[in-house]
């Protein structure tokens, strides 16, 4: 039996938990915090609406329906409002990457990223029918075919070209953005493309305002277009740009000692300053360079695997995160020096207490995906007996960090279990070791109360996407499920 039960203080003598739910108390701790939170997403989503009924209202308010009695006038009317609605897509796009806490703390950032990842082809397909119409629509009103259209728009009307060269690095990032794409690329090749973006944004805004009179000088329309553009610009710039470089000044991160845990897992201590306001963060993930020859402009998400521990009565203090040697870029990690200066960017994501809705927590991970659990399990509220941790390995050493969750599962009241072993060849999809699913054990067997706790799950994306599999088949609620995703 690879299983290890830890009763939790003053409970006795370990027992193997009972099939069936355990009678739950709930008092609701967390309740108000999860409604909030629900309805900041409501809200979120309510405003993307709006704005994308407002691009349109835009054409409306404008007289666009009288314009658009012939059919010239309609098909360049249809031009028009795909236009707009394709605008008000990579704008919401634009927002959603843009890190933004009120957005992070709502949705989280992974799933901020899905909503910009699947807003990247209706944008596009809006904005090539936009191109396509408006070449049509004015041909046919002037005689000509729409090639010779948009040549002519190329050639006599201003800033039109910058637009056609927007349209083409918006196919170029969209494109790449394909998973079956962007899969044969470095994340450095595919990144350098996104950033097109912004340019691809910026090459679209003189023809909006120069060409035709929607958005005319004095009209209201030109005034709300700019508000939402420039409000955009600005949310990009201060928390893509100034906000991490402030936070890497303030907190003036500097490579203590990079210590082995295991084959190819490192911890890496890092010293600074004011990193009291980083506790609390457990479970979140920050993006660290290491600016040294060679890795400074590599991005890496890392989560803290230790509260931030205080030094010195200055403000000094020390946080650790443990890394795995999984590819090119985490291998150089590993021989950090000390001394190694570090610009950070964070917390980010909805891993934390920040997502809880009920008292109860468990706590799921595997491989390097431990790591951060361990410093959720060090700040996430709890009452003693109201907290389970299973951790899952092939073997003892890689659950990693495992005698420092020990150790504090039995100092905060947690039940742990150890799950190691191969899993089961004839069962790929199971999340347990080969022998506890041949003994038939479900996620239930190690939490009866599952159905009534916030469930963690950290590791592989497939043993994750497993493991939440079995937690909705035991009546786990999607609201109580989380689940951060790092790939890109």
């Amino acid at each position: 039996m690879n299983t290890q039960l830890l009763p939790s203080p003053g409970t006795g003598t370990p027992t193997r938990p009972a099939h069936g739910p355990a009678p739950v108390r709930e008092t609701g701790r967390f309740a108000g915090q999860h409604r909030r939170r629900l309805l900041r997403a409501d809200a979120l989503a309510v405003t993307a609406w709006s704005s994308l009924a407002a691009s349109v209202a835009l054409w409306l308010a404008d007289g666009g329906l009288a314009a658009s009695s012939s059919p010239a006038g309609m098909i360049t009317a249809l031009g028009i409002v795909a236009g707009l609605a394709g605008m008000d897509l990579v704008l919401l796009m634009l927002l959603l990457a843009a890190r933004i806490p009120f957005i992070d703390s709502a949705v989280g950032h992974d799933r901020a990223l899905e909503f910009h990842r699947k807003l990247g082809k209706p944008s596009l397909y809006l904005l090539l029918a936009h191109g396509l119409l408006i070449a049509v629509g004015y041909g046919m009103a002037e005689g000509l075919d729409p090639v010779s259209e948009a040549a002519a728009l190329w050639v006599l009307v201003p800033d039109m070209w910058l637009a056609f060269i927007s349209l083409a690095l918006f196919i170029a990032v969209v494109v790449t953005s394909l998973v079956a794409v962007r899969r044969r690329f470095p994340y450095e090749f595919w990144y350098a493309v996104h950033l097109l973006t912004y340019a691809a944004v910026l090459a679209s805004l003189p023809h909006q305002f120069s060409v035709g009179g929607l958005f005319a000088v004095g009209t209201w329309q030109r005034w709300y277009w700019l508000a939402i553009c420039i409000a955009t610009g600005a949310a990009l710039l201060y928390y893509r740009i100034i906000q991490p470089v402030r936070a890497t000044f303030r907190h003036q991160l500097t490579v203590e000692r990079v210590t082995s845990v295991a084959p190819g897992v490192v911890n890496i201590e890092m010293s600074g300053l004011q990193l009291g306001s980083l506790a609390g963060n457990g479970g979140r993930f920050f993006i660290w360079r290491f600016l040294a020859p060679g890795l400074w402009w590599h991005p890496h998400p890392f989560s803290l695997s230790a509260e931030p521990m205080r030094t010195g009565p200055d403000g000094h203090g020390r946080v650790r995160i443990t890394v795995r040697d999984l590819g090119r870029g985490s291998a150089q990690l590993l021989r950090l020096r000390r001394g190694t200066k570090v610009a950070v960017e964070g917390p980010y994501g909805l891993f934390s207490s920040a997502a809880r809705s009920k008292d109860r927590v468990v706590m799921i991970g595997a491989g390097i995906g431990i790591t951060p659990l361990r410093a959720l399990l060090e700040n996430t509220p709890f009452a003693p007996g109201q907290a389970t941790v299973l951790l899952r390995g092939h073997s003892n050493q890689e659950l990693y960090l495992g005698e420092e969750i020990l150790e504090l599962c039995r100092q905060r009241g947690a039940t742990l279990f150890h799950l190691t072993g191969g899993r089961d060849p004839g069962s790929p999809d199971s999340w347990l070791p080969a022998a506890e699913h041949r003994a038939g054990y479900s996620l239930e067997d190690y939490v009866p109360e599952i159905a009534h706790a916030d469930v963690y799950v950290c590791g592989p994306s497939r043993w994750a996407g497993s493991v939440l599999k079995a937690a909705r088949a035991a009546g786990v609620h999607e609201d109580q499920l989380h689940h951060e995703r790092f790939d890109w």
